[in-house]
């Protein structure tokens, strides 16, 4: 792997047309393959975890399966609610819906016990989660609906509604972080290289390795199946790395060019770049996909989205800044040869010197790494008090599983569920037991599962009011009515009345479900206290007496807490072979045993303190009003789980190139404390400059709508600017002067290693590290 950076550079400088025309045909050759075989898109069953999965795999087992529902409501624009008018709309929202192919039954309309909302439940062909595709045509058949009745509102929302609502906030979210991140990243670039040329250079090799890897993700989500979260890490990942480590090499270059003040050719340079810098993007790239890979062990078809798309993304963007940025490097450099005498004389003409071009850390830069070099002993101790202060928040972690009470209300379909929750208490959340046992058991399951019903509804945290809409039971048995005895007249809709929870049994008496109500939303303490409820007392009471009866819970509820605390008890398997990985690989890349344990502690120092200031921040209230968010009072579950993962890949990125330099300098014949401060000089300013465009890619996910990404975002923008500035400037060089040549033990002291002077033309450099 030594070696190879410098021969992939190689050929690619004295190639330059055939490896740039070969890089964005396997672009476009991978993203024609991506479309050509399409997205395998995740299924219902693979969502499922914990007790609520089981529960689920049953009844889908027996045919018993939830089925997308639609709720359209309808109700005086102003003034009391005209029945015979709610009611002729209600007849046409009937007919206009059954006339659809994505319909399967639409129930009876029903009304709410106020009197003011008329309601019409409609079940949807299919699973639940092609939904959110099969409600178009039933959203534009409610707006015309309301069109063609201007004295009613008439509006829609469900499951379905709200999935597409948010995948719609989504796609406009990201492309407002893009409008945020792109300006800003150009900006720097332009700052850092004062050219448009170079500063593009970075900008389109990330761009084309996110078509690539987009192109990737998509074949690979034939072998594991895409979430649906896959390409917006792609994007947030994709920008970030992509420019990172375009940047470092481009940096090298310029190094190496100003270096050898003309006396070495394009060709050369590039190659030298590549023995310091190709290297460290390699091991960089590699801690990053290791890292990553963890992810896996959380067998959590989310995680494994988001893994995917992070591996392949880190990989082309790799690869993209080994093959084709030394032709790009090449040809550019060509051009520049050719322009310098004409500028020389330009300058000279007007009496300024030429510049050599020589690296400056620059006042910032020197100011912050001055308490470090000065005394260690005192900023390694202030600065890991300040980051341990702010971990402590951190240990006050409250986790949830974000379901749709907790979704944006500018998604009109989160607006309309509110009012239909407000109308119809019991649509909250509903449990749903299903039990699995011998047909000769059924009617004794349904005695107990009925029993259980009843024990419910004497409970005060289940719903006993109304039952407000109908279940998909009741709505397919309405349309069997229907169909045998011709439509039913709206204009007298039966007013939703208290009734017994039914119980549905699969045609071979196996399995049966039955379901309860709570007028709670699902994130809330009573709905959690009633699941707690029915598991501990009321199942054990009734059908857990049942011998042979294998019973389990599903429901809105149950899918969120089994989801976390399924997350929870991968979290230490995870995080460990984490430590174990990071461990090793700083180990592989330095040869060093302290550096290893140097590295894995920095990055529990730079995690640690991003999630107590993500819990500070999101799980209060506080902070509301600055960053436009309702507070869940906890943290999304998946993201502590997937931040500690990328941020563990993204702190080895800093720590490989600043140490790398820090050993390229040691190699060179400087002491322990003269490589310190010379690595830490030289890599400062570039290492912060990635860190900016990181920050600022992260940071615009802080304007999004959806309070998991904006708690995503945040974490990874605090996480990389505490990283790069107090980690990597302070902490770092402060513990590697305290240590000495102690740091880089069990290796020896190396010899000096002289640079090879190399031609004009072109040639083979000394490799370096």
């Amino acid at each position: 792997m030594r070696h190879l950076p410098v021969r992939m550079a190689r050929w690619s400088a004295r190639h330059a047309g055939r490896a740039i025309a070969g890089w964005f045909a396997f672009v476009v050759l991978c993203l024609v393959a991506g479309i050509a075989l399409g997205t395998n898109e995740a299924t219902t069953k693979d969502f499922w975890v914990g007790e609520a999965g089981r529960a689920e795999a049953t009844a889908t087992e027996g045919g018993l399966e939830r089925s997308p529902t639609e709720r359209i409501m309808i109700r005086a624009r102003s003034g009391e609610l005209d029945m015979a008018a709610a009611g002729a709309a209600a007849q046409d929202v009937t007919e206009r819906m059954r006339d659809l192919p994505e319909v399967e039954s639409v129930a009876a309309p029903v009304r709410s016990k106020d009197g003011e909302v008329l309601l019409v439940s409609v079940v949807l062909n299919g699973p639940e989660l092609k939904g959110k595709k099969n409600v178009v045509p039933l959203l534009e058949q409610t707006a015309a609906v309301g069109t063609d009745h201007p004295d009613l509102v008439v509006e829609e929302t469900g499951s379905p509604a709200i999935s597409k609502g948010v995948n719609d906030q989504r796609d406009e979210d990201l492309a407002l972080s893009e409008r945020i991140s792109l300006p800003v990243t150009v900006i720097t670039l332009l700052i850092v290289f004062g050219s448009v040329i170079m500063a593009g250079v970075p900008l389109l090799l990330a761009l084309s390795s996110i078509a690539a890897a987009i192109g990737l993700s998509m074949v690979a989500s034939h072998v594991m199946p895409d979430a649906g979260v896959g390409t917006n890490l792609i994007l947030l990942i994709g920008l970030a790395v992509g420019v990172d480590y375009t940047l470092f090499y481009l940096k090298r270059e310029r190094e190496e060019r100003a270096r050898a003040g003309g006396r070495l050719g394009p060709e050369a340079l590039v190659e030298l770049a590549a023995a310091t810098a190709g290297r460290a993007i390699v091991i960089s790239g590699l801690a990053v996909i290791v890292s990553t890979a963890t992810l896996y062990l959380a067998t959590d078809v989310i995680f494994s989205s988001l893994a995917t798309g992070t591996i392949l993304v880190v990989a082309v963007a790799v690869a993209s800044s080994l093959t084709v940025l030394p032709a790009l490097l090449v040809v550019i450099g060509r051009r520049a040869d050719r322009l310098a005498p004409r500028r020389a004389a330009r300058r000279a003409g007007r009496g300024k010197p030429v510049r050599a071009g020589k690296p400056e850390t620059g006042r910032v830069f020197d100011a912050l790494l001055r308490p470090a070099r000065t005394r260690p002993a005192l900023t390694l101790c202030l600065s890991v008090l300040v980051m341990l202060g702010l971990t402590v928040p951190a240990l006050g972690l409250k986790l949830i599983d974000p379901g749709k009470d907790t979704f944006s209300r500018d998604i009109p379909a989160m607006r309309v569920y509110d009012r239909l929750t407000e109308s119809f208490p019991e649509l909250f959340v509903t449990h749903e037991v299903v039990t699995r046992s011998t047909p000769e058991q059924a009617a004794q399951v349904k005695r107990a599962l009925e029993d259980l019903g009843r024990r419910a509804q004497a409970d005060p945290l289940f719903a006993r009011a109304q039952k407000g809409a109908e279940s998909t039971k009741d709505a397919k048995d309405a349309k069997d009515a229907k169909d045998a005895k011709g439509p039913e007249t709206p204009a007298n809709p039966r007013t939703a009345a208290m009734s017994e929870p039914t119980v549905r049994t699969s045609a071979d008496g196996r399995i049966s479900v039955l379901e309860l109500s709570v007028p709670h939303p699902a994130p809330s303490a009573e709905a959690i206290e009633s699941l707690t409820r029915l598991r501990q007392d009321h199942i054990p009471a009734t059908v857990g007496q049942l011998s042979g009866v294998e019973t389990a819970v599903s429901g809105d509820v149950a899918r969120g807490r089994d989801y976390v605390s399924h997350e929870s008890d991968k979290l230490p398997l995870v995080l460990g072979f984490l430590l174990l990985m990071t461990f090793l690989m700083t180990v592989w890349a330095f040869r060093s045993v302290v550096l290893g344990a140097i590295g894995v502690v920095l990055n529990l120092l730079s995690a640690g303190a991003s999630l107590g200031l993500l819990v500070l921040v999101f799980q209060g209230t506080w902070a509301e009003g600055l960053l436009a968010f309702d507070s869940l009072g906890a943290i999304a579950s998946r993201v502590p789980l997937f931040l500690v993962v990328i941020l563990f890949g993204l702190s080895m990125d800093y720590q490989v190139f600043v140490v790398s330099r820090i050993q390229e300098a040691r190699q060179n014949g400087m002491s322990a404390r003269e490589a310190v401060l010379e690595g830490i000089n030289r890599s400062a300013k570039v290492v912060t400059s990635a860190a900016i465009v990181m920050v600022t890619v992260f940071g615009a996910f802080v304007a999004l709508h959806l309070t998991e990404m904006k708690q995503m975002g945040f974490c990874l923008a605090v996480a990389v600017l505490l990283d790069a500035v107090v980690i990597r400037l302070m902490v770092l060089p402060s513990v590697l002067l305290l240590l000495g040549e102690r740091a880089w033990w069990p290796a020896r002291r190396p010899g000096r290693t002289v640079r090879a002077q190399e031609p004009a033309a072109a040639g083979s450099p000394a490799e370096v590290g």
